[in-house]
């Protein structure tokens, strides 16, 4: 357990080691990226030293404050009542740490007798323990799925991203393409999703990436991500592409080009975009192979087949995800993400129904408090209850869980798409279409782009803006015919006066499903929108559903 878990930008590691050892004179044991040993998972050991500190030292600056992994760390530390904030150099912090007590070391150069110094060790001292004694702390909610998580997500994907190759011959792309690897890494590792392979056990393939499959073998890794970085004219281009270590098949292959006006940005907008089509890509193939994967599943592949209903949430869908997210929870008791996946389907199956079902969502309800109760501080888990919640009709509640999520980790595509749907709840059509934009950088075109697009639809229609809305619901609709999308298209066409097309939607949606009722759709609107949107929806879908009737649907 070490003392002191140092969180810091990059380009600050020069000041980032005079504070190491700094602490580490006066006898802290402190843990920073740099001490990684070759072969350790990056996001295994990161997330296991920062819950386990005693004092998370978060050093502010300019570039940190802009910096989506520090203000991770630092959410997570002030969670955990771990935070030690300190300023290295003047900047406005972000609002959440505006009111937490902070250092300001902007002018300390490593003088070990300087005031602002001493005064500071004090502080980190009370929370370490006076003399090395650690104070007795809480144990954490989390306590109970830390030893679970472990076995449970055992099968989650591994991934190597291998040094990128500077194919410009400029001093300055070296670092760009170095920078770009580290960061990478750290962005992925954040998700909780896959398991990343530390910079340090990589940096040795510089020079030898022949064969793939022999470094994946040997680094013990299902995927390896490997570029390169080069100028064309005034734009810099990446070229990344994702290769399964076993077979050395290409998986996925994309080129970026940006304009070369501003590195620093250039390199943060391209993590963000590379991480992003990363991410769907791994998270694609693993639910393709969990779903042809004929038997003796492991509680990570269960759960993935389960998530893979997502992207069809169909009655029939979600109830094959209940029975794929139950065997999980059978498998692995313990595990936070099974049960959290388990009462999402319960709560849409439930919402799909018209909220008929008191069984259901008391099992729904019982789900959400165990996966809270297991990990409350996974952003992941925190979503997912989140929406559940919303369909239950705890709006409340899951409108806090699922800021929270984005708070925790706001470059998980998912908690962005979840919380765009429950600022509908609260008639907040700017703040849910901000949360689907998001999520489209994030994880572009991913399995559930339909979902996102469909809600960025209705915030259009919150906002009176007919058109609008109507245009991305087509959009959503080109991707998957989803029922409720069909239903939403008709109204925004009888909106805008176009009732013979808008009975037309109502004949697809009640072709498509047959046991729909009138009512059932109308208590999911009441269920899911704010009252008056709700109102509104239902007394335009009625006039349209009444003039078609079920004989028109059949034929």
């Amino acid at each position: 357990m070490p003392d002191i878990f140092l969180s810091y930008n990059r380009e600050d590691q020069a000041t980032a080691r005079r504070f190491a050892e700094g602490f580490e004179r006066e006898g802290f044991n402190v843990w920073w990226d740099v001490t990684l040993r070759s072969g350790e998972a990056y996001d295994e050991v990161t997330e296991k030293a920062l819950r386990e500190a005693r004092a998370v030292v978060v050093l502010w600056s300019r570039k940190s404050v802009e910096s989506r992994w520090v203000r991770a760390e630092a959410t997570l530390a002030d969670r955990n009542r771990t935070l030690v904030p300190a300023m290295i150099e003047p900047c406005d912090r972000p609002i959440m740490f505006e009111l937490t007590q902070t250092a300001d070391l902007s002018r300390w150069t490593g003088d070990v007798a300087d005031r602002t110094w001493q005064a500071f060790l004090t502080d980190v001292r009370q929370f370490v323990g006076a003399g090395g004694t650690p104070p007795v702390l809480p144990a954490p909610r989390s306590a109970v799925a830390a030893d679970s998580r472990a076995s449970s997500t055992d099968a989650r994907p591994s991934l190597a991203i291998l040094p990128f190759t500077n194919r410009s011959g400029e001093r300055a792309d070296d670092i760009f393409a170095d920078g770009m690897v580290e960061d990478l890494i750290a962005a992925l590792s954040l998700s909780g999703q896959i398991k990343v392979i530390a910079q340090s056990a990589t940096i040795v393939y510089r020079k030898n990436v022949s064969d793939l499959r022999t470094i994946g073998r040997e680094l013990g890794v299902r995927y390896l991500l490997e570029g390169n970085v080069r100028r064309a004219g005034a734009s810099l281009r990446v070229t990344a592409q994702l290769v399964e270590a076993d077979s050395g098949a290409i998986l996925w292959l994309q080129k970026f080009d940006r304009p070369l006006s501003d590195l620093a940005a250039l390199q943060e907008q391209l993590v963000t975009e590379v991480a992003g089509h990363l991410g769907v890509q791994v998270q694609r193939h693993e639910m393709e192979k969990a779903l042809k994967k004929p038997g003796d599943l492991t509680a990570w592949e269960t759960v993935m087949r389960a998530m893979s209903v997502s992207g069809r949430l169909s009655s029939d869908g979600l109830r094959a995800g209940i029975a794929d997210a139950r065997q999980a929870a059978a498998l692995a008791p313990n595990y936070a993400l099974a049960h959290a996946v388990l009462t999402h389907h319960i709560a849409t199956l439930y919402m799909n129904d018209g909220g008929r079902d008191e069984a259901m969502a008391r099992e729904g309800r019982a789900h959400a408090r165990r996966a809270l109760a297991l990990d409350g501080n996974d952003p992941t888990v925190l979503s997912l209850v989140a929406v559940a919640l919303l369909f239950l009709g705890s709006w409340h509640e899951s409108l806090a869980y699922a800021r929270r999520a984005v708070d925790l980790n706001p470059n998980i595509a998912l908690c962005h798409v979840n919380l765009a749907l429950i600022c509908l709840r609260f008639k907040m059509p700017d703040e849910t279409i901000r949360h689907v934009d998001a999520a489209e950088i994030l994880a572009p075109r991913g399995y559930q782009t339909y979902l996102a697009l469909g809600y960025k639809g209705l915030a259009h229609f919150q906002a009176g803006k007919f058109e609008q809305a109507l245009q991305v619901i087509e959009e959503s609709l080109l991707l998957y015919s989803y029922m409720f999308s069909l239903k939403d298209k008709a109204l925004c066409l009888e909106k805008l006066g176009r009732h013979e097309e808008a009975c037309e939607a109502i004949r697809h949606l009640r072709a498509a499903e047959p046991s729909l009722s009138l009512e059932g759709i109308e208590r999911a609107n009441t269920l899911v929108f704010a009252v008056e949107t709700a109102q509104d929806m239902n007394a335009t879908l009625r006039k349209v559903w009444l003039d078609t009737p079920l004989e028109s649907a059949a034929t």
